[in-house]
C-alpha cells in the first residue's frame, strides 16, 4: 500500500480515481503547522529561530495520515507545486518526523502542473526529494512578513489609536490606493475644445474628420482652450473649401497575447465576467482540483497560481490541432509561437494556464458546470488557443484633408481601419485590442487624393481634463505585477485584508482608500518610508526569487532586513505624539484641511475664528479639532466636511439631537465599541439603536434618529393571514417579517417606506425562493462538493444571514464573509469546528461516518483549541 498526501480533498477525490486499489489518498486541508499570532513565534537574536503550531483539526489529520502510514510502504507528497504547496510537503513530513512515524519508509515528493490521469501517473513514476531552496524562499517569506506585522504594529497602535495592524505587503499596496486618491485630489480641470467636419464624397458618402493644424501649426490636445478660439475657427471653415489631398491605405498585422498567468487571469475575468480576484481564484481552484464530467473525473485547467507565460510543447501541439479542426487551417501559424513575460521577478520554469484538453470545447462542458465555472473556463480556453493563432490582418486609412478659406489654411484627417483577416480575433479580444480597434474602427467610404469634398456641418465640442482614474481590482493588480510587489497567489488575499481592516472601500468596482488607510499609511510614509517604497518591497521579491534558486541563504536575507528594520523602530518608539501629528498634519493637507469655497485659509478654526485646526487623536481613532479646546469644541471627522460638528460637541463625546416629544429624554448620537448609534436617556434602561450603514453621525438628525428608536414599525396586516407584518434593521441589516419569516431588504429607507403591498410581494418572493432554516432547509445558493465523509456540502441563506450545511450541520459564516468566494476548504474546517463544538456528532451522510462519534466528542473538551484550528483553516 502507498499513501499518498495532498492538500485538498477535492484533489484527493480525483486522484483516488487516478491511482486505484494500491494507494490511498488523504487530505491535509492546507498547511498542517502556522506561526501562533504572539510574539516570540520568530526569534531573530536565536538565528530566526521559528516555532511552529499544529491546529487541534490539523493533529486530527495528521492522526490519520500517522494511522495510514503504518499500513503503507511509501508516502508520496503529492501537493500544489508552487513555494506553498512545497512548504505544505515540508511541514507534512517535519511532524511526521517528529513524531517518529517515518521510520524506513521511502518519501517521496510528486507535483504535476494538471490534475489528470496522465499528469499524475507521470508524476508518480518520476518522483523526486522535496525542493529545498523554495521551501527556504517560504521561510524568509513567512518570518518577514511576521516580523514586519508583530514589530511595527504595536508601534502603529501606540501613535495612532484606531488603526489596525500593518503588513509588509499590505501597506505598500495601499500606498499605490492613497498616491492614487492624492494625484487626484490634486488634480486642476482644464476646458478644451475639439472641431470636427462631416464631409460628403461626390458620390454621396459620408464621413467625419477631425481638425489637426490651423495656418501651418499643428494643434495638440489643449491648444483650442475656449469657445471663443474655437467660435472663431468654426466660423473660418464654414466658409472653407475642402480637397483630399492624400489617401494611405497601410496593412498592419495585430499579433495574439500569451497565455493567461495569475495577474492577466485576474484583471480579465473582472474586466469581462465581473468577478473579484479572489472570486477568480476560487472558481480557478475548482477548475484545476478536478470535475465530474459524466462518470470520468478531471481538472479542466492547469495550476492556476503563476506568472509562466509558455505552454507545454505537447499543449502547443494539441492547440494548434484544435485551431485547424476548429477554425480552419489558415488560423494556423505557420511555426508555434513562443513568449517571455517582461513583469519583475516572473519565475519563467512555470507554465501558463491553459485548459488541460484542448479539445474539451467550452460550449461541450457548460452542461457539467455552473454558469461562473463555464464562463471562466471559456474565457481561459479562448485566451490559449488564441495565443497559438494566426496574426490578425489589419488595413488602416489615414485620409488627409486640406480646408481652405481665403489666405487661411486648415489640415484635417480622417482615420477608419478594416479587418482583412480575423486570425486569433475570430477566437479572443481582449480590451486593448478592443480599445484599438474601437479608435479607428469606422471604416472610410472610397476617398480620392485630389477630389473635392463637400461640407455638411462643422461641429464644436467642448471637453475637460480628467484625473486619472482609481484603482479598480484589475488594474491594481496589474501595478503590482508591473512593480514586483507581492507574487501570484497573494493579490486576491491582500486587496481581501485591506477591505478587512477598513482601509479601503470599493464604490462601484473602484478602491477608494479610507480616511483611515490614508492615516495610516501617511505615518509610514513619514517615519517609515523606506519599507513602503515600491523598490525595496520589489528588491525583497527578488531576493526570494533568489533564494528560491539557490543563490541566496535565507537567513542573510532575514539578518540584513532586520538589522536596518528593528532600528527604524526602536528609533521611533520615544517619538512623541504631537510631532507624529505635525508630520501627519503635513502629509494629508488636502485631506484634513480642504480648501473652502470662501478662499479663507482652511487651517483656521471657524467657529472661534483664533484656533488652529489640527489632528487630534481619539479613542476611535483621528479627527480634526480646534486648538482653542476646551473653551473651542469644534470637531470634525477626518475627510468630513466644516459644518460636520460645529455645535460644540468632541469626536468623543455624545452629541445631542434634541428631546423625544413623548418621554421628554435626550436622544443623543454616540460612538462605540461596536460603532456609532443613537441613544434616548441615560442609565442602563437608555434605549439604543445602531446605525444602519451608509448613515453617519454627520447625516443623523433629531427625525432620523427618533424613526430608528421607533423600529420595529408595523407596516401592516397580511391579506392572507390576518398577522402583522413588521419592518426593522437586524443583524444583518434591514428586513420585513411576517409569521416566522423573514425577507431583506435592499437598503434601510425601505424598513421606513416599504408600504404593505410591496412587503407582501417581497414576502412571496422569499418564499419562492425557499423556506427559512426555522421553516425548512433553504435554497443552495451555492454548491461546494462532497464531504470526504460523503454527502453534498452547499452554502445556504438563512434567518440569520448565510450559512455552510452538510447533512445536520449548519455553521454560520463569519461576518463579513462573502458567501460567493467560500472555498470547499473553509467550509470543511467551519464543519469540523461545529461538529466538534456539538459534541462531535456529524451529518449523517453514511454509517461509517457515524462511527468516529466519541473521537469527535473528546475532541470537543478543547472549546480553545477549537478556535485556533478555524482561524488558521480559514
Amino acid at each position: 500500500m502507498n499513501l499518498v498526501v495532498v492538500e485538498s480533498p477535492t484533489k484527493a477525490k480525483s486522484i483516488t480515481k487516478y491511482l486505484g486499489p494500491g494507494y490511498k489518498v488523504l487530505a491535509s486541508f492546507g498547511h498542517v503547522r502556522d506561526l501562533p499570532a504572539k510574539d516570540g513565534s520568530v526569534l531573530p537574536d536565536n538565528d530566526f529561530s521559528m516555532s511552529w503550531e499544529v491546529s487541534s483539526e490539523s493533529s486530527k489529520r495528521l492522526s490519520d495520515i500517522i494511522k495510514a502510514l503504518k499500513e503503507s510502504d511509501t508516502l508520496f507528497l503529492a501537493t500544489d507545486p508552487d513555494r506553498e504547496g512545497e512548504a505544505i510537503s515540508w511541514h507534512v513530513l517535519e511532524v511526521l518526523q517528529q513524531k517518529k512515524a517515518i521510520g524506513t519508509k521511502a518519501v517521496k515528493r510528486v507535483a504535476f502542473n494538471a490534475v489528470t490521469k496522465d499528469s499524475v501517473l507521470e508524476a508518480i513514476a518520476n518522483p523526486r526529494d522535496i525542493d529545498m531552496p523554495l521551501v527556504d524562499a517560504y521561510l524568509a517569506r513567512r518570518a518577514l512578513d511576521y516580523l514586519f506585522g508583530f514589530t511595527l504594529s504595536p508601534v502603529l497602535w501606540r501613535k495612532l489609536p484606531g488603526a489596525r495592524s500593518a503588513g509588509r505587503v499590505q501597506s505598500v499596496t495601499l500606498r499605490l490606493v492613497a498616491d492614487r486618491e492624492a494625484e487626484i485630489e490634486r488634480f486642476v480641470r482644464e476646458e478644451y475644445w475639439t472641431i470636427a467636419a462631416h464631409l460628403k464624397t461626390p458620390r454621396n458618402d459620408l464621413f467625419e474628420a477631425r481638425l489637426v493644424a490651423i495656418d501651418d501649426k499643428k494643434l495638440g490636445k489643449l491648444d483650442i482652450k475656449n469657445g471663443e478660439q474655437a467660435g472663431e475657427i468654426r466660423a473660418m471653415l464654414e466658409g472653407a473649401s475642402f480637397k483630399a489631398t492624400a489617401v494611405e491605405a497601410k496593412p498592419i498585422k495585430r499579433s495574439p497575447g500569451p497565455p493567461f498567468t495569475t495577474s492577466t487571469l485576474q484583471q480579465a475575468a473582472s474586466g469581462q465576467l465581473g468577478f473579484s480576484s479572489s472570486r477568480t481564484m476560487q472558481i480557478a481552484q475548482r477548475l484545476y482540483e478536478g470535475m465530474d464530467l459524466g462518470g470520468e473525473t478531471a481538472g479542466l485547467i492547469t495550476y492556476m497560481r503563476t506568472d509562466g507565460v509558455q505552454m507545454d510543447p505537447e499543449a502547443v501541439q494539441a492547440a494548434r490541432k484544435t485551431i485547424g479542426r476548429v477554425f480552419g487551417d489558415k488560423y494556423v501559424p505557420e511555426k508555434p509561437r513562443y513568449y517571455s513575460t517582461k513583469a519583475k521577478n516572473a519565475q519563467e520554469a512555470h507554465e501558463a494556464i491553459r485548459p488541460t484538453d484542448f479539445n474539451r470545447h467550452p460550449k461541450d462542458m457548460r452542461k457539467f458546470l455552473d454558469d461562473d465555472q463555464a464562463r471562466l473556463y471559456e474565457l481561459i480556453w479562448k485566451r490559449a488557443i488564441a495565443s497559438q493563432m494566426q496574426s490578425a490582418d489589419i488595413e488602416r486609412t489615414t485620409v488627409d484633408i486640406e480646408a481652405r478659406n481665403g489666405s487661411r489654411l486648415a489640415q484635417l484627417r480622417a482615420t477608419g481601419s478594416v479587418v482583412r483577416f480575423d486570425g486569433f480575433l475570430g477566437a479572443y479580444v481582449d480590451h486593448r485590442e478592443e480599445e484599438d480597434v474601437d479608435e479607428d474602427s469606422a471604416r472610410l467610404p472610397e476617398i480620392r487624393a485630389g477630389e473635392a469634398l463637400a461640407r455638411e456641418k462643422i461641429e464644436a465640442s467642448q471637453h475637460s481634463t480628467e484625473p486619472p482614474p482609481r484603482y479598480s481590482e484589475a488594474t491594481l493588480i496589474k501595478k503590482m505585477t508591473e512593480l514586483g510587489i507581492g507574487r501570484p497567489s497573494t493579490y486576491a488575499a491582500t486587496i481581501t485584508t485591506l477591505r478587512d481592516r477598513e482601509y479601503i472601500a470599493v464604490e462601484k468596482r473602484k478602491l477608494i482608500p479610507e480616511a483611515k488607510g490614508r492615516l495610516v499609511i501617511a505615518f509610514l510614509e513619514s517615519f517609515f518610508k523606506r519599507y513602503v517604497e515600491y523598490d525595496f518591497t520589489a528588491d525583497l521579491e527578488e531576493k526570494l526569487d533568489e533564494i528560491s534558486d539557490g543563490k541566496l541563504k535565507w537567513k542573510d536575507v532575514l539578518r540584513d532586513f532586520w538589522t536596518d528594520f528593528f532600528g527604524s523602530v526602536d528609533g521611533i518608539k520615544e517619538l512623541r505624539v504631537t510631532n507624529v501629528l505635525d508630520a501627519l498634519n503635513e502629509e494629508l493637507g488636502p485631506l484634513v484641511f480642504p480648501p473652502r469655497e470662501d478662499g479663507s485659509d482652511p487651517r483656521i478654526c471657524q467657529v472661534c475664528g483664533t484656533g488652529n485646526l489640527s489632528l487630534k487623536l481619539g479613542k476611535y481613532g483621528a479627527f480634526v479639532g480646534c486648538s482653542n479646546y476646551p473653551e473651542c469644541k469644534f470637531t470634525r471627522q477626518l475627510g468630513g466636511s466644516e459644518a460636520a460638528n460645529e455645535n460644540g460637541n468632541s469626536a468623543d463625546e455624545p452629541k445631542l439631537l434634541g428631546k423625544d416629544p413623548y418621554t421628554g429624554e435626550d436622544i443623543t448620537a454616540r460612538r462605540g465599541r461596536f460603532g456609532p448609534y443613537i441613544q434616548r436617556g441615560d442609565g442602563k434602561e437608555a434605549k439604543r439603536a445602531s446605525l444602519p450603514k451608509g448613515w453617519t453621525l454627520e447625516t443623523i438628525d433629531h427625525e432620523k434618529a427618533l424613526a430608528l428608536l421607533s423600529l420595529p414599525r408595523d407596516v401592516g396586516q397580511h391579506p392572507e393571514t390576518a398577522k402583522m407584518i413588521s419592518a426593522g434593521i437586524g443583524r444583518y441589516g434591514p428586513y420585513i417579517a411576517h409569521d416566522g419569516t423573514y425577507a431583506n431588504l435592499e437598503s434601510a429607507e425601505d424598513v421606513f417606506s416599504i408600504g404593505l403591498n410591496r412587503a407582501v410581494t417581497v414576502l412571496a418572493e422569499k418564499q419562492a425562493k425557499g423556506p427559512g432554516r426555522g421553516r425548512g432547509t433553504p435554497a443552495a445558493l451555492k454548491q461546494l462538493g462532497d464531504h470526504p465523509d460523503g454527502g453534498p456540502i452547499t452554502v445556504r441563506d438563512g434567518k440569520y444571514g448565510p450559512y455552510v450545511n452538510w447533512g445536520k450541520v449548519n455553521a454560520t459564516l463569519p461576518k463579513g464573509k462573502d458567501p460567493a468566494v467560500v472555498t470547499v476548504e473553509e467550509a470543511l474546517a467551519m464543519i469540523a469546528e461545529k461538529a466538534g463544538s456539538k459534541g462531535g456528532k456529524k451529518a449523517p451522510a453514511r454509517k461509517a461516518a457515524a462511527k468516529k462519534e466519541p473521537t469527535a466528542k473528546k475532541t470537543a473538551k478543547k472549546p480553545a483549541a477549537k478556535k485556533v484550528a478555524a482561524k488558521k483553516a480559514s
